[in-house]
């Protein structure tokens, strides 16, 4: 488990992510003892938990679209990763995807509050539930057996997404969203998909 570890944290967009993280909890360190700031990051814990189940299913999984650059980047954000779920240099969000997303949130926040501790408290809950779905989802495409029973599931579950059904199974790192959604489903109860792994062929 330490090597895989290792592999991990030393992954670019992982380690750079990473380091943000512990800036900004440095930045408000002082201000923990105010219960509102941990309010601010479970805030952004569940906003993070909402965009990973809306952006997996009606982004990432959209229809393949005519414009070439547009192509382009969506094989390199989630197509391609179907066609080769176990390639390492597409498991992992670029950080010039998701950096810029987090800065837009945590401009908002501030705007609205006139606080930037608070912006940064979401911020450290929406990065820091990111870096645990990138660690989901590299165990999951990795020969690492999860050591709980939550986790053995959800490794079952992005398998089968990937293997059995892209239609279902959209959580990684929870399957709340499923839940609530209807796209959880008994994988012996679906039908093989003929697209799992070419999401470009989607009609």
């Amino acid at each position: 488990m330490r090597k895989h570890v290792v592999t991990f944290i030393q992954i670019h967009d992982v380690w750079m992510m990473l380091v943000l993280v512990l800036l900004s909890f440095m930045v408000i360190f002082t201000h923990l003892a105010s219960g509102i700031l941990w309010i601010y990051i479970l805030l952004g814990i569940l906003l993070y938990i909402v965009s990973e189940y809306t952006t997996h299913r009606f982004f990432f999984h959209m229809k393949a679209p005519k414009n070439k650059l547009f192509l382009k980047f969506m094989k390199r954000i989630h197509y391609d990763h179907h066609d080769d779920p176990d390639d390492v240099k597409l498991l992992f969000l670029p950080i010039w995807y998701s950096l810029p997303q987090l800065g837009i949130l945590v401009g908002i926040v501030t705007l609205l509050t006139d606080h930037i501790s608070y912006g940064l408290a979401v911020f450290i809950g929406s990065a820091t539930t990111l870096l645990y779905y990138e660690w989901s989802h590299f165990v999951a495409h990795h020969p690492i057996q999860p050591k709980t029973v939550f986790g053995k599931w959800m490794k079952k579950l992005h398998l089968l997404h990937h293997y059995k059904n892209e239609n279902y199974w959209y959580g990684v790192t929870n399957p709340s969203m499923d839940y609530l959604f209807g796209t959880m489903k008994d994988g012996k109860e679906v039908s093989k998909s003929d697209t799992a792994r070419k999401l470009e062929m989607k009609g």
